[in-house]
């Protein structure tokens, strides 16, 4: 199983990498990205590494203020999502939930999402 985010051995440089071949969009603004990124990261240093390490890997291509994915992967949200019942705070928006969705990616855990922030994260809404 993958390692939670507040695993010291979860690397935010893979994880913000591993998430972005993940998007489901043709093309995304730099905030829609940065937006996502921050559920990995808030350190602007790590979330430029994260872009330069996904656009030299080839998983991103950057054109101006836009970003679109080459991966063309996809978070399953039957085998990659994980629901944990709990008292928890969205990754992405701070808001208390009891239901917390959780991506499990090869380098570890990202989460806990809400149910709206889960989908906006893995680019379902």
């Amino acid at each position: 199983m993958a390692a939670g985010t507040d695993d010291a051995d979860a690397d935010p440089i893979e994880l913000g990498v591993e998430l972005l071949s993940k998007l489901e969009f043709e093309s995304l603004s730099m905030a829609e990205v940065v937006d996502r990124i921050e559920t990995v990261t808030t350190h602007p240093r790590t979330t430029r590494r994260i872009l330069d390490e996904a656009e030299a890997r080839g998983v991103i291509e950057r054109e101006s203020a836009r970003i679109y994915p080459q991966g063309g992967g996809y978070v399953s949200f039957q085998s990659e999502v994980i629901e944990k019942e709990g008292d928890f705070t969205c990754q992405r928006c701070g808001t208390g939930i009891t239901t917390g969705y959780f991506i499990d990616l090869d380098a570890g855990e990202l989460g806990p999402f809400g149910s709206s922030c889960i989908r906006k994260v893995t680019g379902r809404e």
